[in-house]
């Protein structure tokens, strides 16, 4: 069983803030702020966050693959400049060479260092036995299933014996099984006291994932990602996903992760009605991207539920949905006010159970009013339409809005999902040939019929 020994720091992030340029040179888009965390001998560290918390960027920060906009990264007492050597990652798309066959594959990061041929060859079989792909070294990735071309992965990340090895959301490529299977392997390797390097740092969106493999599960916070604080898995290893002190933590962490500004503490403490902030700006608010079906069908297995209440981490499970998938419907739900969530239960709200049983024409009509009264994106571009002479409006104008506060390719994300919402509610509507948006004729007598006001 590996000791978690806390002497030697292997990583540092020191006040680490990263942005990226916005198009046409309107500024910033900030991705991390203010990014302090260390990574020790001994221990296994799973950053978790949601959708924009900046996991993917903070490790390839720590990796040297991106550099810093502000702070500095400290590698075993030395900082960081160009690529850490120290490292080595597992991805979540395999990333292998087709041409080259398991064991070419796995050579590849000793080939590069300079490492001779038999040196290289031995290694190599070492490594591919240790993931359990003894007997495939001349196979090709064509060949393998994706929990095979996986386990080449971490077979070339292990031959590099590397001193903390960071894994990028690697099984969620993988069916359930599959990913199941190489996870607990991992967890085996790792308990044993045989994995090839001192520390792990994965990345994942798993909150379960997390609880079984980590010794510490850091919560990210989103737009900008930043540290909202740990929560320290006080389980022995391995740890047991049947115990009740497993379960409390998996919950407690659901919990969190639903309140974005709920205090991380590690106790479960009352939670902020809202999970969504909404800022200054209209165009400025994250609308979750999720289509209106989705959020329909969630409210509609919910209503069935006693009390119009379910458990988040049952309701994952039931649906075998994965943290990125779930919370931003739950986040949907709660923004149009049909859903509240607290202490790691979602419950209907009144107008939600409404929305939930009633007809098509009456969901459309309280999802009109919901949107209006709670997206002002929404309500901007209504507004926006109507005091135009003629009700219409290209695209690129609410696209130039968007792009004032977010990346190019997630401002037309977010445009996507505000006309996939505003058509739904017969706010407007869209023709896609000419990117124009228009106001809807109007039905029967005054442009209100049909609102449900």
């Amino acid at each position: 069983m590996t000791t978690i020994t806390h002497q030697e720091t292997l990583i540092a992030v020191e006040q680490v803030h990263k942005s990226f340029p916005l198009p046409e040179g309107k500024g910033e888009f900030p991705v991390l702020h203010n990014i302090n965390l260390t990574v020790k001998s001994g221990e296994v560290v799973a950053l978790l966050g949601r959708s924009g918390s900046g996991k993917s960027t903070l490790l390839r920060i720590m990796a040297g693959l991106l550099p810093p906009s502000q702070g500095q990264v400290i590698s075993r007492g030395k900082r960081l400049q160009g690529a850490n050597n120290d490292v080595a990652m597992v991805f979540q798309s395999f990333a292998l060479l087709p041409w080259l066959t398991v064991q070419e594959n796995v050579e590849l990061g000793l080939e590069a260092r300079g490492v001779q041929r038999e040196e290289r060859r031995q290694r190599a079989l070492k490594a591919i036995d240790l993931v359990g792909l003894d007997g495939f070294e001349s196979a090709y990735p064509k060949e393998l299933s994706g929990g095979m071309r996986q386990r080449v992965g971490f077979a070339r990340a292990f031959v590099i014996q590397p001193q903390v090895l960071f894994m990028d959301e690697p099984f969620s490529a993988l069916d359930v099984l599959t990913a199941e299977n190489l996870r607990g392997e991992i967890d085996d390797l790792w308990n044993a006291g045989t994995f090839p390097s001192k520390s792990i740092v994965i990345v994942t969106h798993n909150i379960e994932e997390a609880v079984f493999l980590a010794d510490r599960v850091v919560i990210l916070g989103a737009n900008p990602g930043r540290i909202r604080g740990e929560v320290i898995i006080s389980l022995p290893r391995s740890h047991d996903r049947s115990s009740k002190r497993f379960e409390a933590l998996v919950d407690y962490i659901y919990t969190v992760m639903t309140n974005p500004e709920a205090e991380v503490t590690g106790v479960a403490v009352a939670a902020p009605k809202a999970a969504f902030e909404v800022r200054q700006s209209p165009y400025a608010q994250a609308l979750p991207h999720v289509r209106v079906g989705g959020i329909s069908g969630l409210l509609e297995l919910i209503v069935d539920q006693p009390e119009g209440k379910d458990d988040i981490p049952r309701l994952a499970e039931r649906l075998q949905l994965e943290v990125d998938d779930l919370l931003p419907i739950l986040d949907a739900a709660v923004l149009l006010g049909f859903a509240e969530v607290s202490q790691g239960d979602v419950k209907l709200t009144e107008i939600g159970h409404d929305f939930a049983t009633t007809t098509i024409l009456r969901s459309k009509d309280l999802f009109r009013q919901q949107a209006l009264k709670n997206v002002p994106v929404l309500s901007s571009m209504v507004q926006t339409l109507r005091e135009k002479r003629n009700q219409s409006m290209r695209a690129d104008f609410f696209l130039d809005l968007l792009d004032e506060h977010f990346p190019h390719e997630e401002a037309e994300r977010q445009f996507a999902t505000a006309v996939d919402w505003g058509r739904y509610a017969e706010l407007f509507e869209y023709d896609a040939g000419e990117e124009r948006l228009y106001l809807p004729e109007p039905v029967g007598v005054g442009e209100n019929a049909g609102d449900g006001e």
